[in-house]
């Protein structure tokens, strides 16, 4: 490493280090912050085409497949989504490709002087969410995306990325999640959600609930917008699927898609794809996006969205899916059966405001072992607390704080027709993902797609 990589690495290390301190102003909800913000960089938001993309689960995905079909139609495609899993930048990335460690550095030059002036205009400090959304609004500006894709961070009506006037509002479905902060019922859920959904734009659901659809063609109503619904006005069908893919026909706004090939396993990528052409439609018709039928097709059969039902391994199976809530277990649970293997172990750790009692009553039945640990988070809470309530299926029941070492001990325990399934938090799941993929006696295994 010549003199000049050493200083981007440790400039980028120290602005990461700011990043990561802003965390100590925790989850502020409101839109003042940012929007005062981004006024001082002379509301780069307003120059972007935006794909907002929120919902309960999936929107990652969604997001992801939305990304990749733009880019394959020929276009620059801005991608925000947190939280990241390995590096940072993940969570800000042009055609693919991360934000560069030295442009990360000049940005977060850039914004401290606003923050701090805006601290002493007597506004809160902007949160580590929010100073991350600005980043990558004005990077994409600058860039001179053609679209940018951002995915929403918790909720929509409050949220920080709510600054956007989008062309297209997604809401991938509703659930009972973060209800600390956004109700203790569907409906509530909903309405907060709900509040992505703007005037002069189109919006997209696959959300099939009636109490989730009442609340949104509500808010589309007062918008003046129409509400597409995947599933009623979108029709899919598998064909078949398999360990690493699966294909499916797709009846869509605007025309028929047989014989789609997702390189997602899953039922539920097939709701997500179907979402992500049904917004790639909107784009042609309604904004006159060019997008022809081959990029959908090939961009649906190379997209991959780490640590959701992702198969690294073959022989022995390992599975790693971020089932971080009870609708994220409920998938888990149903696609786990059609895994063949010989034994499973569950490796799993959640945060303590997650409804765990559901979730285990869920996993741990169809596990013949189970492995218990911490979420690198100050929410994990008393974490061992779900061994006990884990303990009470009758199987049996270790507890290892770190995610590595739990990860690599459930790996030891399996056979070549065994199988090994990582669960829980993202702040778990990245930390085991590491390990497994950086374990030397695993590479035989490792499934490199």
């Amino acid at each position: 490493m010549d003199e000049r990589e050493k200083q981007i690495g440790e400039e980028y290390e120290e602005a990461l280090e700011y990043l990561v301190s802003l965390t100590k102003f925790g989850m502020n909800f409101g839109l003042n912050r940012i929007k005062g913000l981004l006024k001082r960089l002379g509301n780069p938001e307003q120059n972007l085409r935006v794909i907002h993309v929120g919902g309960t689960n999936g929107k990652g995905s969604t997001t992801a497949m939305i990304a990749e079909i733009l880019r394959a139609s020929g276009y620059k495609v801005g991608v925000f989504t947190s939280p990241h899993l390995h590096d940072y930048r993940e969570r800000i990335v042009i055609n693919g490709q991360m934000i560069a460690k030295e442009r990360l550095t000049s940005l977060v030059g850039r914004l401290r002087p606003h923050l701090e002036e805006l601290v002493a205009g007597g506004i809160e400090h902007p949160t580590e969410f929010e100073v991350s959304t600005a980043m990558a609004l004005l990077y994409f500006a600058e860039e001179r995306v053609h679209f940018a894709v951002i995915e929403v961070g918790l909720g929509g009506e409050i949220d920080s990325t709510n600054v956007v006037l989008p062309l297209v509002s997604v809401i991938t479905n509703v659930g009972l999640d973060h209800m600390d902060y956004l109700g203790s019922t569907l409906a509530e859920i909903a309405q907060v959600k709900a509040g992505i959904i703007k005037p002069n734009s189109v919006a997209v659901t696959a959300s099939d609930r009636p109490e989730v659809l009442e609340v949104l063609r509500a808010r589309a109503r007062e918008a003046g917008v129409h509400l597409w619904q995947v599933g009623e006005d979108v029709r899919f069908e598998g064909r078949w699927s398999g360990e690493l893919e699966q294909e499916f026909d797709l009846i869509g706004i605007h025309g028929s898609y047989p014989k789609l090939r997702l390189s997602l396993a899953g039922r539920h990528q097939l709701e997500n794809a179907a979402t992500a052409v049904t917004v790639c439609e909107i784009l042609q018709s309604e904004y006159g996006a060019a997008i022809p039928r081959k990029a959908i097709y090939e961009a649906l059969r190379k997209v991959q969205w780490p640590g959701r039902l992702e198969l690294i391994s073959l022989r022995p199976k390992v599975l790693l899916d971020g089932a971080h809530n009870v609708d994220g277990a409920s998938v888990l649970a149903e696609a786990l059966p059609r895994y063949k293997r010989s034994r499973l172990v569950l490796c799993l750790g959640m945060l303590a405001d997650k409804e765990r009692e559901k979730v285990v009553d869920m996993l741990v039945p169809l596990a013949d072992e189970v492995i218990i640990t911490k979420p690198d988070s100050p929410r994990a809470g008393d974490w061992e607390a779900l061994a006990e309530i884990a303990r009470k299926h009758g199987r049996p029941v270790e507890c290892i704080e770190d995610p590595r070492e739990a990860a690599l001990a459930g790996l030891a325990r399996l056979g070549a027709e065994d199988m090994l399934c990582v669960t829980g938090s993202l702040y778990m799941l990245a930390d085991a993902r590491a390990a497994l993929l950086n374990e030397t006696s695993f590479r035989g295994g490792f499934n490199p797609r």
